[in-house]
């Protein structure tokens, strides 16, 4: 026996897509209903639990078996959820791995992804699509989704049905067959995909990866329930005033009502078409005081910062830790991770003075204090959101990230040497920027300082191949730049910088060989490979990109460009359009990614808890040396010679923005 398929079919009382697995597998009324599985490619068994059949003992052995593969869509769902069932059910068969966090959980390795498999093709997430994608012969069948809200989810009691919370296989034997029909048919999708796929193989390497991210989800990390509990009491309490004080000033019914609040500012003589936060910042500028209150009451009402204090609520686990918050491959265009239920990588960032102070009086409780030092309650707690991220008791943080990743990683692909010695010597990117821009020494604070913020605008813009258009969206008119000067800028960047100008149009001249000739072209390290219906890029690190069904088409500007099938904007599969910015975007982003993995595994002895963006958080003993942890985070990869890499970071008794 080498390999295993698996897919099942599970109830429980905790909602998934609110709490996680993890929460969702922790429920005293959490089954597992169906469990279909194929050995080495042989004929799909289902074992029917709920008529009392059991899984066979051999099969129970090989899922902590870490020489026997187990493959399954999205596969985590299936280890936590077998893990909770072999503790509770079959604990002969039991055996976790790891540290006090994990050893709950049957250990990652051995355990394989189709999903990951899917993301790293480039195909669609949902198995659904990706059998349409690849046009199997197998389908995904359409009345699983009726058939999962029917037996795997809680029912509303009712007359009709009894008063019944649940329906189990003899309320409708007909729904039954056909979900364990359901069940068979899923495992028989997977399969097809795997055979598929069997010639694009993922790297060992990137499963390595992937166990790694699995270990990190099974650690989870640690929340402050009191301050949770505590920010979600003095919202309610906040919001019930601030809608009081709105009715008072206004006489609406609602307040919240985007429409009621654009009639009533018409009727006072403002006339308004969106209620956006920027709009409102803008109309506060000019707004008469009467007009201004009810603006700002509105925005601190708009303030969503409760939403991630629910979210996590909702996913804490017994011993709260909050699990499953990452999802591997989640961008599959570049292999980063992303993040999921309170969505680590999209928190508000700390910017309080006194940010201790305030942190102590919410977890304390004392919301008349709070209000009475804190002007504006709902930015108050946004700000503290990130500080309910806490080390267990005894333990401290260590947060490291990567100084200008995607800039130096851009600098050693293009082989900009000015940049890289800039890196090297320990510069301000921006000051250089700007000095090479302007043509004068910049330096921070210091002389010709007022010309550093152009340098980073246009360094944050163009790296690739943005112009005017993105100045504007990164705010530089905003912040007091000229229209008119907006051109002479990208200009003027683009002169300072010529190696990677070349490097946006060598990249896009090897790309379009490559699928014109459906042959390997190369440049500045990296290959373009076209076959068998895909385009390749592979990067330095071994891993390739892929770009499924490409063609030469054209793009938004008019110009002549690779076109493949992907995700849109509204996630539909459909012919996706790129340019010769948007393919080095990609491989910048994928490198940094592979030099935040290769970072991960060098540190995966200590307990890392997540990892955001750029940045690891790792939960350590007091005593470990924050300078040893961004020097190893430093080590350049083997496959990188000549990358400047440097990290930095703090030791932190909770999770903030330094």
């Amino acid at each position: 026996m080498k390999n295993i398929s698996l897919d099942l079919e599970t109830f429980s009382d905790v909602d998934l897509n609110s709490c996680g697995i993890y929460k969702y597998a922790q429920s005293s009324n959490f089954y597992i209903m169906l469990f279909g599985y194929s050995v080495d490619g042989g004929e799909v068994q289902v074992v029917d639990l709920m008529s009392g059949q059991e899984i066979p003992a051999e099969i129970l052995e090989t899922l902590t078996d870490e020489n026997v593969t187990k493959w399954a869509y999205n596969a985590s769902f299936e280890r936590v959820c077998l893990s909770e069932y072999l503790r509770r059910n079959k604990p002969e068969y039991f055996k976790g791995y790891g540290d006090d966090a994990t050893k709950k959980y049957i250990s990652p390795k051995g355990w394989k992804c189709t999903m990951t498999w899917a993301a790293y093709m480039g195909l669609p997430l949902s198995l659904k699509n990706v059998g349409l994608a690849l046009k199997l012969d197998e389908k995904k069948m359409d009345e699983g989704k009726d058939l999962i809200r029917y037996f795997c989810m809680p029912c509303k009691p009712t007359a009709a049905n009894g008063g019944r919370t649940r329906n189990i296989p003899a309320h409708a034997p007909d729904k039954w067959r056909t979900f364990k029909a359901y069940n068979k048919r899923d495992v028989e999708v997977e399969m097809a995909i795997q055979k598929k796929l069997r010639n694009f193989p993922v790297p060992e390497f990137v499963w390595e990866e992937y166990w790694i991210d699995q270990e990190i989800n099974d650690r989870g990390i640690m929340l402050d329930m009191n301050l949770v509990n505590n920010a979600i009491s003095f919202d309610e309490k906040i919001r019930a005033e601030l809608t009081e004080r709105m009715q008072q000033l206004t006489n609406l019914e609602n307040p919240n009502s985007v429409q009621q609040m654009k009639d009533w500012l018409r009727d006072n003589g403002l006339e308004v078409d969106s209620l956006g936060k920027k709009e409102v910042s803008e109309l506060l500028k000019s707004a008469p005081s009467e007009l201004a209150e009810v603006l700002i009451l509105r925005q601190q009402l708009a303030k969503s910062s409760v939403k991630k204090y629910t979210a996590m609520q909702n996913a804490v686990c017994r011993d709260e830790r909050a699990r499953g918050m990452f999802m591997f491959y989640g961008a599959n265009r570049s292999g980063r991770f992303s993040g999921r239920i309170i969505q680590l990588q999209n928190l508000p960032q700390n910017h309080m003075p006194d940010l201790d102070e305030a942190r102590e009086l919410v977890k304390r409780g004392n919301y008349t204090a709070t209000k009475l030092l804190y002007d504006n309650i709902p930015e108050t707690l946004s700000e503290l959101i990130r500080t309910a991220f806490i080390p267990k008791p005894g333990y401290k943080f260590i947060i490291a990230d990567f100084s200008a990743i995607e800039a130096r990683v851009l600098s050693w692909v293009a082989k900009e040497q000015w940049r890289m010695d800039t890196f090297a010597n320990g510069g301000d990117i921006y000051c250089a920027t700007a000095s090479k821009m302007f043509h004068c020494n910049v330096v921070k604070h210091g002389e010709n300082g007022e010309l550093r913020q152009k340098g980073k605008a246009a360094e944050l813009s163009c790296g690739y191949g943005g112009s005017v258009g993105a100045l504007k969206a990164m705010g530089a008119l905003e912040s007091g730049m000229k229209e008119e000067e907006l051109k002479p800028l990208v200009d003027a960047w683009r002169e300072a910088n010529p190696n990677i100008v070349k490097l946006w149009h060598a990249v896009d001249s090897a790309a379009k060989k490559a699928v014109q000739g459906k042959t390997t072209t190369e440049t500045h390290g990296l290959k373009f490979i076209c076959q068998s219906g895909m385009l390749f890029i592979e990067l330095p690190s071994g891993r390739r990109l892929s770009y499924a069904q490409p063609e030469i088409g054209e793009n938004r500007f008019g110009g002549q460009s690779v076109t493949y099938m992907g995700q849109g904007i509204a996630k539909k599969w459909e012919r996706v359009e790129t340019f010769a910015g948007k393919l080095v975007e990609n491989l910048c982003q994928s490198i940094a990614r592979d030099i935040l993995c290769f970072a991960m595994n060098t540190l995966r002895n200590y307990r890392i808890v997540a990892t955001v963006h750029d940045e690891i958080i790792i939960e350590c003993p007091q005593d470990t040396s924050l300078e040893f942890i961004c020097n190893q985070m430093s080590i350049t990869p083997p496959w990188a010679e000549g990358l400047v890499l440097n990290a930095d970071g703090d030791d932190m008794m909770y999770y903030q923005k330094s």
